[in-house]
């Protein structure tokens, strides 16, 4: 389906560009987010006619969307979350939590829509995720998953995860096999029923 965007859309154009997409896309969510009209003769007229307008609302937009933004830059925000001594979430942390907490922390009305994350968070860690107020301002935001305040503090301060790495696992599973094998052989070394009896 052709349609003309009436705002600029990442990956698929600038406003008032006059684009191919997908029917479904324009039909479920093009067309009644407002985003865009159908490419007809008489949508081509109506914008033309409201171009001027159409240009300076989204001047202002943008305008108070990098406004915004300034309180969002060099923004560090904590989400405390259970985990696994390897770091690994019970659980995970989404779009939502992180624009839950990025509005606590800044004051700022920032939907899950504005955070642009390709899959959720499962792992302790810092992380750097952008925040789209308005399609044309981006700010980028440090994200600190930790198990405590104090844990995001030491976290924050190395620029690592708390977790233990593999060599600490591979060294804690070298002490149990060693372990093992020497109660195995004090097992063996040990005087039989029989000799005992002897």
């Amino acid at each position: 389906m052709q349609v003309i965007l009436l705002e600029k859309i990442e990956r698929l154009g600038a406003l008032g560009q006059e684009v191919r997409v997908k029917d479904g896309y324009a039909r479920n969510f093009l067309l009644p987010k407002g985003k865009a009209l159908r490419a007809t003769e008489s949508n081509r007229a109506y914008y033309q006619s409201q171009k001027a307008a159409l240009e300076a609302a989204n001047a202002k937009r943008r305008d108070a969307a990098a406004l915004e933004a300034k309180k969002l830059e060099n923004l560090h925000v904590i989400i405390i979350r259970q985990a696994a001594e390897g770091g690994q979430l019970y659980g995970s942390v989404s779009a939502r939590d992180v624009a839950d907490s990025v509005t606590t922390a800044s004051k700022t009305q920032v939907d899950r829509n504005h955070v642009i994350l390709n899959d959720s968070f499962k792992t302790l860690g810092l992380f750097t995720v952008a925040v789209a107020l308005h399609p044309e301002v981006k700010s980028t935001v440090t994200v600190n998953i930790a198990r405590t305040e104090e844990e995001a503090a030491i976290q924050k301060k190395t620029g690592k995860a708390m977790v233990k790495d593999q060599a600490d696992a591979d060294e804690i599973k070298a002490e149990k096999e060693l372990a093992a094998e020497a109660v195995f052989d004090n097992a063996e070394d040990a005087p039989s029923e029989e000799d005992a009896a002897a």
